[in-house]
């Protein structure tokens, strides 16, 4: 886990939420088979929520990690089978060294204190990424809470960090070249069985927070039929409730994967 993501094209041009949380149905009520199997958040607004609240980027990267702990309980409640946060984008380095130091730290400490109850809940985390080029500290927090997850068969908790939609496929491709494959064998199955996301339930749902109404480079091959959802909540306020509203407005969609 890791504070919200830094989307380096973000301002703050305030835009009309899909739905906000106070539209959730006192009793919740969606079928199981009505519910997203996998659902991806871009976490945005760690630094615009400390700025409307007067505290420093420092609290408000802190208040994102904060953040993640109840949706990932409410995720398990609510049955749903993998959850991929975007935590931190390749595009990320490109931020103050104190800033990539802080957001460094949160991650490996909250990866240290929350593995204990994470392999309790029975929660498995896998790392979506370059792991290879993330510092030694970080690397062996991650690669810790991996081993010690490796059994949980409740959620998959995806951590995107040093993560890029596009050097994923690139990865992808250069396994395909790595494990001999022909041009002609090269094809959409070949891609898919070589992303970081092998293994996972196909992606039903991608939230983004933060006032803001694009992807950003997150999970761009799997969100092919996924359903959008965007909201004005930075991800600091981004709770249980709002997560519930999400999963109700995907509910109700018709979904045609292109028929």
């Amino acid at each position: 886990m890791a504070r919200a993501h830094l989307d380096p094209h973000v301002d703050d041009r305030p835009v009309a939420a899909a739905r906000d949380a106070s539209e959730v149905p006192d009793a919740f009520d969606v079928p199981d088979e009505d519910l997203p199997r996998h659902v991806a958040i871009i976490m945005d607004g760690n630094r615009r929520w400390a700025r409307e609240a007067g505290k420093d980027e420092a609290e408000g990267h802190a208040a994102g990690v904060e953040a993640i702990r109840p949706i990932i309980r409410h995720a398990v409640r609510r049955g749903i089978r993998a959850l991929s946060l975007f935590a931190f984008s390749s595009e990320n380095w490109s931020r103050s060294p104190e800033e990539v130091e802080i957001l460094l730290g949160l991650l490996e400490m909250a990866i240290r204190d929350e593995t204990p109850e994470l392999r309790e809940q029975g929660v498995q985390i896998r790392l979506l990424g370059r792991m290879e080029e993330l510092p030694t500290a970080t690397r062996e927090s991650i690669e810790s809470a991996l081993a010690e997850t490796a059994g949980g068969d409740r959620l998959m908790l995806n951590v995107a960090f040093n993560y890029s939609g596009r050097h994923e496929i690139v990865d992808a491709a250069r396994r395909c070249v790595a494990d001999g494959l022909a041009a002609d064998q090269i094809d959409e199955e070949a891609i898919d069985s070589r992303l970081y996301t092998v293994g996972l339930p196909p992606l039903d749902l991608l939230i983004r927070t933060g006032r803001e109404h694009r992807i950003s480079n997150f999970l761009i091959w799997q969100a092919q039929y996924a359903e959008l959802y965007f909201t004005d909540l930075l991800w600091p306020d981004f709770g249980p409730a709002a997560l519930d509203a999400a999963l109700v407005e995907f509910a109700s969609r018709h979904r045609r994967f292109g028929r």
